[in-house]
């Protein structure tokens, strides 16, 4: 399967922007363990701190978010990619933004 990513991220930014909470998800991969999920997240709004999964990574293919954990924060841009870290983390919109969220879970 080939997904064209600047589709889906036009398309859930476009949902995003009328959500009542400012977020729009979809599980675009699921093979056994392996989870791939886009999320738009209007500027300003967050997914509260949450537990991690066993591996995870974060692909900014719009905007700029901010990482958080407990006491770090870290701001992406776009194109950037990073590791989840292993312990509870929020996630919070600094403007308009699309990301790539790929997960492994046991």
């Amino acid at each position: 399967m080939i997904l064209d990513l600047t589709a889906l991220a036009d398309e859930h930014l476009a949902a995003a922007r009328t959500a009542p909470h400012g977020r729009s998800a979809h599980l675009v991969m699921h093979d056994g363990v392996l989870r791939q999920t886009v999320i738009a997240l209007t500027s300003g709004t967050s997914l509260d701190e949450h537990n991690a999964p066993p591996a995870a990574s974060l692909q900014v293919l719009r905007g700029r978010v901010k990482l958080t954990a407990a006491g770090w924060a870290e701001e992406l841009p776009a194109a950037a990619l990073r590791m989840i870290p292993k312990e509870r983390h929020g996630l919070t919109a600094v403007e308009d933004a699309v990301v790539l969220l790929t997960a492994v879970n046991d």
